[in-house]
């Protein structure tokens, strides 16, 4: 009779085997536009490695996303916006490529000043 492998599930890193007592405030900050998800910490982040790369598919690979997913990110957000974030020209013998605009620059700053913000205040409350 052969064994069954068993399947064992990660615990999320929230239930440690050590838990500090009382309570916690915890939290996450997004930004939607009419019921919409807009702005997060993941596309922020995808759109500074896009900044960095000068390529959708390596900054997604960088993030251990897959292309699509990043690409559909990118044109949610700039189907959202009256001036694209990113910009992107066709491929040919070198390959296309991509980049960040000054509105996709200042989208990603005011995004990561908000969170600190919101950072901030969970500690306050704690």
């Amino acid at each position: 009779m052969t064994e069954v492998p068993r399947f064992r599930p990660k615990k999320p890193s929230q239930f440690s085997r050590h838990p500090q007592p009382g309570y916690r405030v915890r939290g996450r900050v997004w930004l939607e536009k009419d019921g919409e998800l807009f702005m997060g910490w993941g596309r922020a982040l995808l759109l500074e490695r896009i900044d960095k790369f000068g390529s959708i598919a390596a900054a997604a690979r960088s993030m251990k996303l897959g292309y699509r997913n990043a690409w559909l990110w990118v044109e949610s957000a700039n189907r959202l916006v009256p001036t694209p974030l990113v910009e992107k020209s066709a491929g040919g013998a070198g390959g296309g490529r991509t980049r960040l605009t000054e509105a996709g620059r200042k989208v990603v700053a005011e995004y990561k000043q908000l969170r600190n913000r919101f950072e901030e205040f969970l500690k306050e409350v704690e």
